[in-house]
């Protein structure tokens, strides 16, 4: 499915009914004082991710998120088997990959970590059915890296590991905005992130957790989705957690 690109920031319309245009003749003028698509997400422009403070009143705000973490799992151990021009075709496929499905469902690919990337859904594009969008948005991912996992998983299968991805999705109130002085982070924090990423650890190549909140909030995607409890680091007591 091909990505649908905005003629005018959604982020800033949705936020602040300020039409800000991104594509066409009408963009040049903003191009020239640095407002363009932003490298997070192409339908929202950089005043959404460079100019929070100024634009929202404030350096956080306390938002309802959606949050995905995916990680690309056996990526290390191939990292010392193929030519190093292969190995970064693979993570440049991966965040490709990624890119394109969290876009799709108006998400924003907050940050590239190593092997793993972070997504946050519902800020600065509202959407009322985000957790539902993250769960579609890790299933097209998944769908999409099928034809990769098949290649590579027989390179791993002598040393009992598998080739994939792991995904891990959560979903509440956290913090979001700029953290940081010296140097400025434009980022979600809090223990929604934080349970996101141990679901992503515990989730096995090819499979997508979720939260009870996540598959109460996104029923007509998860239905006959069964818990199994999870020991996630950080957490005293097991938790709940849905295959997607």
């Amino acid at each position: 499915m091909a990505l649908q690109y905005s003629a005018l920031c959604k982020g800033c319309w949705q936020q602040m009914h300020m039409p800000i245009p991104l594509r066409g003749g009408f963009s040049m003028p903003f191009r020239v004082v640095g407002i363009r698509p932003s490298k997070m997400n192409p339908n929202i422009c950089t005043i959404c991710e460079m100019m929070f403070s100024r634009m929202m009143k404030a350096r956080t705000v306390m938002i309802e998120a959606t949050i995905m973490f995916a990680d690309l799992r056996g990526y290390t151990k191939l990292s010392q088997s193929l030519p190093a021009g292969d190995v970064a075709g693979l993570l440049d496929d991966f965040y490709d990959r990624c890119a394109a499905a969290i876009w799709e469902h108006d998400g924003l690919l907050n940050k590239t970590i190593g092997d793993a990337v972070l997504a946050i859904f519902n800020f600065p594009i509202k959407r009322d059915d985000h957790s539902r969008q993250a769960v579609l948005a890790a299933r097209q991912l998944q769908q999409s890296f099928a034809d990769q996992r098949a290649r590579l998983d027989g390179a791993l299968a002598a040393d009992g590991d598998e080739f994939g991805i792991g995904v891990g999705i959560h979903t509440g109130e956290v913090s979001f905005g700029e953290f940081g002085h010296s140097h400025r982070d434009l980022t979600a924090i809090g223990t929604v992130v934080n349970m996101a990423a141990r679901a992503q650890s515990a989730a096995q190549p090819g499979q997508i957790l979720v939260t009870k909140e996540v598959r109460d909030q996104a029923q007509a995607e998860l239905q006959g989705s069964t818990a199994s409890d999870y020991a996630l680091k950080g957490f005293d007591r097991p938790v709940a957690l849905y295959a997607a």
